[in-house]
Order: C-alpha cells, then sequence, then structure tokens
C-alpha cells in the first residue's frame, strides 16, 4: 500500500499517462482493483445515491488520484437513471434462499424481528414475497407462495403496463396531539424515492411468522402484524408503543401509478396495489423513532392545516406519493377531523369497499394506454396459472 500511495507517475510528451517502473504498474492496478472490492458491499451507480454507497466513494476517491497526478478528467454522465430490473437481476445475487427465515419473529408475535437484517434494497426486492390478489383481494391460490417477489410485481413495461395488483398497507400514526407523523423516503429507495407520504408504507408477505396473509375483516391481525414488523424496520418503533390492538382498519384502495417523476416515460418500476389503511394513536409527542437511514431520511409531525400547505403549495418543490394524495383526497383528511371516530372499534369510517383510483398524469408511463382499465395488470387464478 505503500509503494502504491507514493508510487510517480510521469506524462509522457504525447499526453498520455505511463507508468515507468512496470513492477509499480501491476502494483497500481492490483491495488486500485483492491481498493474497489474491499470498500463495496453494493454497487448502484445511480443519479441519486452515487454519492452515499461506499463502492461509489471509493471510485470518486481513485478517480481523484488519477486525475490529480495524470491529467484524466472523469465525469458522471447526468442521464444516469436510479437501478432497472436489468441492473437489479445483475448486481443482487442473494447468497440465501428466500424463504424468510430471516422474518421469523425474535421476540415471540410483538412485531421485533429479524426482516431486513444484513439486506439492502436490492436483496428485499428479490426475496420479499408479495400477496398477489384478484379484483376482489382474495389471495392468488393457483400459484406456489414464492412466484411473485417484490421485484416481479413492481416491473413496469409495454408487457406488464401496471405491473401485477398485490396487497399493501398504509400506517397513519398519530400524537396525542392528533399530529400525524409524515415520513420521506430515503432517496435509496428503489420505487419513489424522495418522496413525502403517511407514517409507513409496505406490504404484507407470504413465509412470515407470525402470518401476514389474512382475509378476517375488520380485524385483518395479518396486515397489522406486517404494520408492525416494517414500523420497527423502518423507524426503529418498538411494538410497545404501537399495540396489535390498537390499530384500527379503515378502508382499501386500489390505485397504480409509474414511478415516471424518478425515472421518465419509460420507467421501468411502479406501484399496483390494493392498500389498507391503518390508523393508529400513540401517547405523548410519539413513540421514539430511530429511523433507518436506508428506508428514510426525513420525518416530522403535522397538522391537517400544515399537510395542506406542503402538499398545496407547489413552490415548495417537495414530492409526494400517489397513493397519499389518493387517499388524503378520498377520505383521509375527513377521518383525521374526526379521529376519535376513526379510532373507534366499529367506526363509522370502517367499511368493505375497494376504492379505485387512477394516478394523475404525470405518473403515467409511455405504455399506458387509454384501454387500460381497472383489470389491467389485475390475476385471476386462471390468468396466474399460465403466466406462472
Amino acid at each position: 500500500w505503500g509503494s502504491f500511495l507514493k508510487m510517480k507517475l510521469h506524462i509522457a510528451k504525447e499526453g498520455k499517462p505511463r507508468i515507468k517502473n512496470p513492477l509499480f504498474r501491476y502494483q497500481f492496478s492490483l491495488m486500485l482493483v483492491l481498493s474497489m472490492i474491499r470498500s463495496s458491499r453494493t454497487f448502484l451507480c445511480t443519479s441519486k445515491n452515487i454519492a452515499r454507497q461506499p463502492a461509489a466513494r471509493c471510485i470518486s476517491s481513485a478517480c481523484g488520484f488519477l486525475q490529480s497526478n495524470t491529467g484524466f478528467s472523469f465525469t458522471r454522465d447526468a442521464s444516469v437513471r436510479p437501478v432497472s430490473p436489468a441492473q437489479l437481476h445483475t448486481i443482487s445475487t442473494p447468497s440465501f434462499v428466500p424463504t424468510r427465515s430471516l422474518g421469523s419473529t425474535t421476540n415471540g408475535n410483538n412485531g421485533e424481528t429479524a426482516y431486513g437484517k444484513g439486506m439492502d434494497q436490492n436483496d428485499m426486492m428479490e426475496t420479499d414475497m408479495l400477496v398477489v390478489v384478484d379484483k376482489n383481494d382474495m389471495p392468488i391460490t393457483s400459484i406456489p407462495t414464492n412466484s411473485f417477489s417484490k421485484k416481479r410485481a413492481h416491473m413496469f413495461s409495454h408487457e406488464t403496463p401496471r405491473g401485477i395488483v398485490h396487497r399493501a398497507f398504509s400506517v397513519f400514526l398519530f400524537n396525542e396531539r392528533n399530529e400525524l407523523l409524515l415520513t420521506r423516503r430515503a432517496d435509496s429507495k428503489i420505487t419513489f424515492p424522495g418522496v413525502w407520504t403517511n407514517t409507513c408504507c409496505s406490504h404484507p408477505l407470504h413465509g412470515m411468522t407470525p402470518s401476514e396473509v389474512d382475509n378476517d375483516f375488520p380485524t385483518f391481525p395479518g396486515i397489522k402484524h406486517a404494520a408492525r414488523r416494517k414500523l420497527y424496520h423502518e423507524l426503529g418503533i418498538r411494538s410497545k408503543y404501537v399495540p396489535h390492538e390498537n390499530f384500527n382498519f379503515l378502508s382499501r384502495f386500489h390505485y397504480w401509478a409509474a414511478d415516471t417523476v424518478t425515472y421518465g416515460p419509460e420507467a421501468p418500476w411502479g406501484e399496483h396495489e390494493i392498500d389498507y389503511v391503518l390508523f393508529i394513536k400513540c401517547e405523548g409527542e410519539g413513540p421514539p423513532v430511530e429511523a433507518d437511514p436506508e428506508e428514510v431520511s426525513e420525518y416530522k409531525y403535522v397538522t391537517p392545516d400544515e399537510l395542506r400547505d406542503m402538499m398545496y403549495n407547489k413552490d415548495n418543490g417537495l414530492l409526494w406519493s400517489p397513493w397519499f394524495i389518493g387517499i388524503m383526497e378520498r377520505g383521509g383528511f375527513q377521518w383525521w377531523e374526526d379521529l376519535e371516530e376513526a379510532l373507534k372499534p366499529g367506526s363509522k369510517y370502517c367499511n368493505e369497499d375497494i376504492t379505485y383510483f387512477d394516478p394523475p398524469e404525470e405518473h403515467k408511463g409511455v405504455y399506458n394506454a387509454e384501454e387500460h382499465g381497472r383489470d389491467t395488470g389485475v390475476l385471476s387464478n386462471e390468468d396466474a396459472a399460465v403466466l406462472n
């Protein structure tokens, strides 16, 4: 390493760099490669996370060293976009079988699991097995439960213009002053990075303990298990602050959206979900938060008026998740302003409806055609058997 740092690079008359000593030439090449490998766990050179990835920092330093000693110039193409499905398949090769053994609980049924430990965004895209459902939100049973990874269900293209519909949940957590905990998704997220949204948004999964798959209206214990798991994973919120019985299910929303704001009109990623809305109120200022920076970059509590100002002030440059906007404009604000009622077991706002909505124009890709309808991207048991 001393030779690597002290070696002298000389510029030939024609302006090309060369290393005089052949031994040093081989040392330099070897050490540069080793330094890249040694510092790297994940190599995703994207416009949004290149500066924060270990490998990218290493390469940036190496390029700076070369530039200062040789006159070489290194630039990053501004057109580079966040990770594509093809890149994800190549970059992420999990060294474990996706049986979700990491998802089993470590402390009984309290929601504090080992889920996510040792995994990055790519691993979870490959190994999270989603609950694919039909148009009535009934789980597809004609295929194995490990048929649809998070990656596969979220891929948008001319062949799958809305991906594949699957179950999701959106948690709305309030403190004793009835303020809502907002979060901004980390810039390293593959889908909808950097957008503001409700407290926690994610998916129930197959293969988890306790089970996250059920059809028990209105309690939906499986969805609530999933919510507690992700609150702990993303925000470090301990289970004692969010008791299972304190979550109140209100309604479901069926929506889709291409992530064109991040990736442009041919976005390879998007969302297509039947989204369960869960409200929960916590004591005091709200539960202690220890956010995972790979999941959440910012968070804050807001009042309804503060949220409206943030959402509808176009000059502030804030980005918002399309599902959050859709929910707030289709009952969310009303439920919040009548929070006592919304949190009651058997609330008048609780229903079995599945309210459908299309995304705003900015979340439609070139593959989304006028003839596509509510059932586009929605499988039946027969469809799934053929597709699989």
